[in-house]
């Protein structure tokens, strides 16, 4: 088949198709049916907006059969009111229990991660998860060196960054590295991929917000990826795949607290023009 068809019997030719398609490849004229155009192979960018966007469901496209493609349900859209609080309520878990999290549910919440919007829909994140917990305090034990060497090699930056009072908790023993997570999850990328920074951070987010619906917390562990992406002993730890490079990591686990209000934040800075 074509990369795109239309099913003449059932099309509106109303053009939707063409209007929302980031690259141009259909071709729409106005009382015709939409057609791809002659480079659509290698100029689409495979985001799907074609599928999803017809009404009638006469489109489809060879990587994204239409059949495969369950319908949006509006009765789980959010209101606004149920979006922003939902959005407010959510927390940076730094106590968790003392509980493993099944891979399954960890998958899952890749699964919805990689749903994320990125830059031409290059969905260049790839995933590492570590739930093994002598592996994790060996890691943050690394990251606890790397403090040691920027507090003697950039001092200034170093106690900035309050380093020398997490070592000094490290040495007596609380991690508030990895704030003992039973699992960490890090997503890399091709260090040449101009789009990974983005790309990454949307992924993780969109994982972050998930993990609530699943009854996990998460928090940034901003301290192990400073590290993972300076500091030669943790990334040969890591092992990521040649040409990768971390560019962001999540702990994840089941919050050992409730919460049950919804604190206020600084007023936002705001300029229209």
């Amino acid at each position: 088949m074509d990369l795109i068809e239309v099913d003449r019997h059932s099309c509106h030719r109303d053009g939707i198709c063409a209007a929302v398609c980031p690259v141009a490849v259909i071709d729409f004229q106005k009382g015709e049916y939409p057609v791809p155009i002659p480079e659509a192979a290698e100029r689409c960018i495979r985001c799907g907006h074609c599928v999803a966007v017809c009404p009638t469901g006469s489109l489809t496209h060879r990587e994204i059969p239409v059949a495969q493609c369950p319908p949006l349900r509006k009765e789980f859209l959010l209101t606004p009111e149920q979006g922003e609080h939902f959005l407010r309520s959510r927390r940076s878990i730094r106590a968790y229990k003392d509980q493993p999290v099944p891979r399954g549910d960890l998958s899952r919440l890749i699964d919805v991660a990689r749903y994320a919007p990125s830059g031409r829909n290059s969905q260049g994140a790839e995933w590492l998860v570590l739930d093994n917990r002598d592996e994790l305090r060996k890691l943050a034990g690394i990251v606890a060196d790397w403090m040691r060497w920027m507090i003697q090699r950039r001092p200034e930056l170093a106690l900035s960054w309050h380093l020398d009072k997490v070592v000094h908790r490290w040495d007596k023993g609380h991690d508030i590295i990895l704030r003992d997570a039973p699992v960490l999850v890090i997503a890399h990328a091709r260090e040449e991929d101009r789009l990974a920074l983005s790309t990454c951070t949307i992924a993780l987010t969109y994982l972050e917000l998930a993990a609530t619906s699943m009854g996990l917390g998460c928090c940034w562990a901003g301290y192990f990826n400073g590290a993972a992406t300076t500091f030669p002993p943790l990334k040969e730890a890591l092992s990521l795949p040649p040409g990768h490079q971390s560019y962001g990591s999540m702990m994840v686990g089941y919050p050992k607290f409730s919460y049950y209000r919804l604190p206020l934040r600084k007023p936002p800075a705001i300029t229209f023009r």
